[in-house]
Order: structure tokens, then C-alpha cells, then sequence
């Protein structure tokens, strides 16, 4: 792919995701145009404030509840990717139909815009809650990655490809547990939710240079999963507060001791490659079935479980990891 005669539109451009790939567009891709859309100005304005005003940069206010305004945004623009969503487990869990609102029924609109303005590549940012769900969030963004992938049958006579990357908790980012430590280590004492928890964990300049991958690669319909190292999050509170108390305050609401990135029903249709996974489509009257020809199958039962990880991060691989946000909570820019 020439990403130089591509235009890209990010969903949720302001976010940290959105912010670090535009980043990694600007600096190493050079696409002919990148546009961010969300319904931020404020965000949009300290982007500006930032540093991000490459000439080949737009902003466009919007949101993706508001289809007519996607297909305004998606005019022209070969590359959509998906990253504006509700997140945030708690505030979901209390305000469902807003989760609905933007997860599911905003994916519908992405899609059904990205078809009838002639997007040629569409990728969606899931996550590892979206397996096997147990709260509002994740099962919203289930619903929206059963939405990205079935919707190639309607794709199947266009030039439109629908195709979703899902990965696990991210270093730092907007809501991350880490802000939340170095703000606890200040009083001496550390909340944890259960001393048994595990996590998927990347950074993330690993879940951009994944994404842009997975771009690149993408035929429609796939659900791309990366191997990535487990943590426990005891291990991290240690890592940030060593000498901190640690107290247990018990799981929340829709929380739950490990994530499953693949559950044994996916492992059937899905092709082990080197450094990921790839979820086939379950349906073989389209396209995305060349995969099985690059990699080998599952054992039957296989599920890719935090807990069960074979890798995993030492302490002192997550204090190299959390390293810059300790910078920046000290300069007092981490959000």
C-alpha cells in the first residue's frame, strides 16, 4: 500500500489513540491527507496548540451518531479508522443507552456511510472486554465488531472492506489504571480491586504500529488479534509505588479478574500466524478465507486467556514501560 495517495479519517481523532497514530502518520506514512473527526473542539483546539498543524491536517467537528455527518466527512477518503467510542466500564455500566447509542448504533452509521461515499478500507478498534462479555461496554462493542464483520455481505459488490483489530489494555492511555497509581502514590496507599487480576497489556506505539498492519494487510471481515505479554496488576501497582500499602477494595461492577483476547468457539475459524491471530470471517460466501494459507490452525479448545498467557512482564519491564507517563505526570501532562 502507497499511503501517500491515501486520505485517512480517524473516528475519535482527539483520543489517545487517534492523537499517537496521526502522530505516526505525519512523521513516517505522509498520506495525502489526514482528517480528524470528533465532537470536541476544545480537544481539536489543543491538538492545534500541540504541534499538530501539519498542512496536510484536518479538523472536522462531528459525531458519529450523526450519519449525515459522516458521509459529509467521508467525501473523498480511502481509509476510515474507528476508534471514537464510550469506553469508560463504570460510566457505561450507569448510562447503557448512551453506550448503545455511540458503540453500536455509531459503528452502524461509520458503515453505512463508509458504503455509500466509496471508502475503500474501514478498521475498527475493539477490545479483548468485546470476548465473551460481562458488562455494557464490552458486550456494545461485541455487537459492534459482529456489525464490522458481517457487513462485507453487503460490501461484497463495492470497493468497501469492513475489518476490526482487537487488543487489550493500553499503557497510559485516557482511563488507564497508571494516571490513577502515581495520583494514589502520593497519599501512600494504593486501590486495588483483587490481587489476582491480569491484564493484556501494549503500549501505544505498539497498538498504532498493529493497526496500520493490519491496514495494510486487511482483506474484510478478519478480526485481528496480537500476542501481547500479560501483567498482573499487582505487579504494576509495585512497579509505580513499591514501598506504597496496598488495599483491596473488591471487583467493580462489570470488572472481571482476566481478559480473554480469543475464546475456543473463535479459535476454530482462526489462523495462527508469527506475532497475531486472525479470526476468520465464519461465513465463506465472501472474501478474508486466504488467511488460512499464511498461518496454522488452533487446537481444538484453545483460548487465549490473561491468565494462562506464556508471557508475561516482569516489575521491572512494567516500570520501563510506565517510564514516560512517570515524566509526564511529574511535568503535569499525563491525563
Amino acid at each position: 500500500m502507497n499511503w501517500q495517495e491515501q486520505t485517512v479519517l480517524v473516528t475519535g481523532g482527539t483520543g489517545s489513540f487517534g492523537k499517537k497514530f496521526i502522530e505516526v502518520m505525519l512523521k513516517e506514512y505522509h498520506p495525502r491527507k489526514v482528517i480528524v473527526f470528533s465532537r470536541d473542539e476544545l480537544k481539536q483546539h489543543e491538538m492545534r496548540m500541540a504541534g499538530f498543524n501539519h498542512p496536510s491536517l484536518r479538523y472536522f467537528i462531528g459525531d458519529v451518531r450523526d450519519r449525515d455527518r459522516l458521509r459529509r466527512a467521508f467525501q473523498g477518503v480511502d481509509i476510515v479508522v474507528h476508534a471514537a467510542a464510550l469506553k469508560q466500564v463504570p460510566a457505561c455500566e450507569y448510562n447503557p443507552m448512551e453506550a448503545v447509542k455511540t458503540n453500536i448504533l455509531g459503528s452502524a452509521n461509520v458503515i453505512e456511510a463508509a458504503m455509500d461515499t466509496g471508502v475503500k478500507k474501514v478498521l475498527a478498534l475493539s477490545t479483548d472486554k468485546a470476548v465473551n462479555p460481562v458488562n455494557i461496554y464490552g458486550a456494545t462493542k461485541l455487537a459492534a465488531e459482529k456489525l464490522f464483520v458481517q457487513s462485507n455481505a453487503y460490501a461484497a459488490g463495492t470497493a468497501t472492506r469492513f475489518s476490526c483489530s482487537r487488543y487489550g489494555n493500553v499503557v497510559g492511555s485516557r482511563g488507564s489504571v497508571v494516571p490513577v497509581f502515581l495520583k494514589q502514590r502520593e497519599t501512600g496507599r494504593l486501590t486495588i480491586t483483587d490481587p489476582r487480576m491480569t491484564r493484556f497489556w501494549l503500549s501505544l506505539e505498539q497498538g498504532v504500529d498493529f493497526v496500520i498492519r493490519c491496514i495494510e494487510q486487511m482483506e474484510g471481515g478478519e478480526v485481528f488479534v496480537p500476542k501481547l505479554p500479560s501483567m498482573k496488576v499487582i505487579d504494576l501497582a509495585k512497579a509505580i509505588a513499591p514501598e506504597a500499602e496496598i488495599e483491596i477494595v473488591g471487583i467493580r461492577a462489570g470488572e472481571r479478574l482476566h481478559e480473554i483476547l480469543l475464546n475456543e468457539d473463535e479459535a476454530r475459524n482462526t489462523v495462527e500466524l508469527d506475532d497475531m491471530f486472525v479470526i476468520q470471517p465464519p461465513e465463506a460466501m465472501w472474501f478474508g478465507y486466504a488467511w488460512s494459507k499464511r498461518g496454522k490452525p488452533l487446537p481444538e479448545g484453545y483460548q487465549y486467556v490473561s491468565n494462562t498467557n506464556t508471557e508475561w512482564l516482569t516489575i521491572e519491564q512494567i516500570r520501563a514501560m510506565i517510564e514516560p507517563f512517570e515524566k509526564a505526570y511529574k511535568a503535569g501532562k499525563l491525563e
